[in-house]
């Protein structure tokens, strides 16, 4: 049990870096790690994509709130975008836990691959949205929860790889959209936690130490250090060459994409 701390440890240490390096959520890194964690474990293939996407939304209830409290005290959060959005957010998170739910492990890890494929292209190209013609309405910020809570909760990630893109074309400063985002990955975090708890409550082919499909044991460690690495990860946002670090992270996750996609079509 030891060993297997000690590895959580090390995965939230890396995805506080890749998170306060490239402003993206850790979660992006967590799932993928996760999978071939539990793989080495021996965790049955019917349950570890929905446990890695599970445990995953849970690291990020802890993470989102300091995060989103950082943000607040330089009163970059918009809250008047955060309700609404959040509105939509909860039924998005909520079904998407149902829609995972319904998915074998196979074709869970096969919308994985597609997403790790197209955050890859994102970060390795930066490809960044420009600022839309008009102001969106409350009603669009409803549908927009729905769409990032939906799938955030399938991905298992806090929605700041699709909330901060489709705020900067509504026309948020970028400061504004990656606060107001943070705010939006409690909801998306919680909500979808819960309904994992539910879902896999007593399932048989969790392994000892879960709480629905959630993996206590990498819940723990992976709190434990991602915050604080977080705040090396900022740091070294500074001080190292971003294009050269993007590119690598981009080509880590083109792998993983492709690994998934592979493993499970072929």
């Amino acid at each position: 049990m030891l060993t297997v701390i000690l590895t959580y440890l090390i995965l939230g240490a890396a995805a506080g870096v890749v998170a306060g390096l490239f402003g993206i959520g850790g979660g992006v890194l967590i799932v993928p790690v996760l999978v071939f964690t539990f793989e080495l474990q021996g965790v049955s293939p019917d349950v570890l994509t929905h446990a890695a996407v599970a445990t995953s939304l849970a690291t990020i209830v802890a993470t989102s709130i300091s995060s989103a409290l950082a943000h607040q005290r330089k009163g970059a959060v918009r809250w008047d975008i955060v309700k609404p959005l959040t509105a939509g957010i909860l039924i998005g998170s909520f079904v998407g836990v149902k829609t995972a739910g319904l998915m074998t492990g196979e074709w869970l890890q096969i919308a994985l691959g597609v997403f790790a494929l197209t955050v890859a292209l994102q970060v390795g190209f930066n490809i960044k949205p420009e600022a839309g013609e008009k102001p969106v309405s409350k009603r669009a910020y409803n549908v927009a929860g729905v769409i990032v809570g939906w799938l955030s909760s399938i991905f298992g990630i806090g929605g700041g790889t699709l909330t901060v893109p489709y705020l900067t074309w509504s026309r948020l400063q970028l400061q504004q959209a990656v606060a107001t985002s943070a705010a939006c990955g409690l909801p998306i975090a919680l909500i979808g936690a819960l309904t994992n708890i539910w879902e896999g409550w007593g399932h048989p082919a969790m392994p000892e130490w879960s709480l629905g499909y959630i993996y206590l044991p990498a819940l723990l460690g992976i709190v434990l250090t991602s915050s604080i690495f977080a705040k090396v990860g900022a740091k070294l946002a500074h001080t190292l060459p971003s294009h050269i670090l993007k590119r690598i992270f981009a080509l880590f996750l083109f792998f993983v994409g492709l690994r998934f996609l592979l493993s499970n079509l072929l």
